[in-house]
Order: C-alpha cells, then structure tokens, then sequence
C-alpha cells in the first residue's frame, strides 16, 4: 500500500529551482493541452461523425476519449493532483495521435504529436514538484510516517 501512495504522491524534497521549473512546464504544456481540449470540445457537433476512429469504437467514442485526455486530465495535471494517473491517457491520446492516426503522414504532421508525448513521458518520470498537489499530500504523509516511526512504545 505504501508503494502506490509513494507512486500517487511521491514527496521528495528538492531545490525550490527545480520545483518552479516542473510547476512553470505543467502550466505551460497543461494549458496549451487543456486549449486542444476546450477546442474539441466547441466543435463536438461537427468532429462527432469525422474524428479518427483508430481503435474501432466509433469517432463519437474516439472523440470523447480524446477530449477526456486532452480536457480532463490536463486540468489534474495542472493542479498536480493525481499527476501519473492525469498523464496516462495524456500519454495514450499523444500516443494513438503519433503512432496510429499520423502513422503514414510525413513527420512535420505528427510533430506536435511527439513532441507532447516526450515531455508527457520525462514528466511522469520527473513527478509533479513540491508545488502541486500531489507533493503536499505527499509531504503530509510523509510527516505522518516519520511520526509514527518516532512514537516509543507506551509499555
């Protein structure tokens, strides 16, 4: 149990240079993301019935998975809650986008594809930073660990 709460809530203490640098690219690259989103979204009447189907559930369904990656988990991702699991289907969508969509299209079309989907993959490696968050959660239970293992026993 303390290994999936240390993976959901890593807490690490590092340099305030480098927390501001990982807080400064989730709202870069989550805000950029969360537009392609919101953009999806406005036009769902018109992309519902031509949005790609890689995966053969339908372009409705292809669409709403999209926009749940795109719209969704860029917010957690953002905010750094739940950061690993909000880039899972950021790093599915980017994924299906380079891989299968723009497999045979020539690189300057699935550029953008790739390029969100190596900082998605460096992210949730890096983790969301000590400004997120995750990294307060972490921080608590970390305290909290530290406290328990402090305790004498009463005996």
């Amino acid at each position: 149990m303390n290994s999936i709460l240390n993976l959901l809530f890593p807490y690490r203490p590092t340099s305030k240079t480098h927390a501001l640098l990982l807080l400064v690219l989730r709202l870069l690259l989550g805000g950029l993301f969360l537009k392609h989103g919101l953009d999806k979204l406005y036009a769902f009447e018109e992309l519902q019935h031509v949005f790609p189907d890689p995966l053969g559930i339908s372009s409705k369904s292809s669409l709403i998975l999209a926009i749940f990656g795109e719209l969704v988990c860029s917010v957690g991702f953002i905010l750094g809650f739940l950061y690993r699991l909000s880039l899972i289907p950021m790093i599915t969508t980017m994924g299906v986008a380079y891989f299968i969509v723009h497999a045979t299209d020539p690189f300057a079309t699935k550029e953008l594809a790739f390029v969100y989907l190596a900082l998605f993959l460096i992210l949730i490696v890096a983790g969301p930073g000590r400004y997120s968050i995750d990294g307060l959660i972490g921080k608590t239970l970390s305290k909290r660990k530290r406290n328990i293992r402090i305790r004498k026993p009463l005996i």
